[in-house]
């Protein structure tokens, strides 16, 4: 699929509190989506921190757009389980969520995801998933 594709997305099968993260599809490569999360006030806790919250809404979306670059459409599908491990406080940059399919069955997919400083690129949370294909 091609990134203006997954960007449409967001706004075609995502709710409004989603969209307002104000993710931008960066690239999209083989079962890979790499999106920037904005630096916001609006996504940060006291002290500038990017909430835990908005990197696993981040996080969840990212796996849904890759499993779409994956199977080259979307695909109804549910999060059955989210795992996230927390590294470090991110701050003072934008967050680049990367999302990769591991496996895709016909009734479960598998993915991990990690979040980093677009400026420093060091990872602040990894995350991996457990999708239900509808």
């Amino acid at each position: 699929m091609q990134e203006q594709e997954l960007q449409a997305a967001l706004s075609a099968y995502f709710a409004p509190w989603v969209q307002a993260l104000g993710l931008a599809v960066q690239s999209a490569q083989g079962d890979t989506v790499l999106l920037r999360l904005p630096a916001s006030d609006q996504l940060a806790r006291s002290g500038g921190t990017l909430c835990g919250q908005a990197m696993m809404a981040a996080a969840d979306t990212a796996m849904v757009l890759a499993l779409m670059q994956h199977f080259g459409a979307f695909r109804p599908c549910t999060t059955v389980q989210l795992a996230s491990s927390f590294l470090r406080p991110l701050s003072g940059q934008d967050a680049l969520v990367e999302a990769r399919v591991l496996r895709a069955g016909k009734s479960l997919a598998f993915g991990e995801i990690d979040i980093r400083g677009a400026q420093d690129g060091r990872s602040a949370c990894r995350a991996t998933t457990t999708y239900a294909l509808l």
